[in-house]
C-alpha cells in the first residue's frame, strides 16, 4: 500500500488532462466552429437597413414611427 495515492494521482491526473482535451476539442469543432459559419452566412447577406425598414414599418421602434 506504500505509494498508492502517488500511482493512482498520476493515473486519475493523467485521465483528467485526457478528458478536458477531449471536451474542449469537442466543444471548438462541434459548436464554436459550426456557430461561427453560420454567423458568416448570416452577415453576408445581410442587410441592416432593410432590417431597419421592416421594423420601421411594423412599429417596434420608438425613435422611428411608422409613416
Amino acid at each position: 500500500m506504500r505509494r498508492l495515492l502517488a500511482r493512482r494521482m498520476k493515473f486519475h491526473l493523467l485521465g483528467a488532462f485526457l478528458v478536458s482535451v477531449g471536451c474542449a476539442t469537442l466543444y471548438k469543432f462541434g459548436i464554436a466552429e459550426p456557430r461561427k459559419r453560420a454567423y458568416a452566412e448570416f452577415y453576408r447577406s445581410y442587410d441592416p437597413m432593410k432590417d431597419f425598414q421592416a421594423m420601421k414599418a411594423a412599429g417596434v421602434l420608438e425613435c422611428a414611427p411608422p409613416k
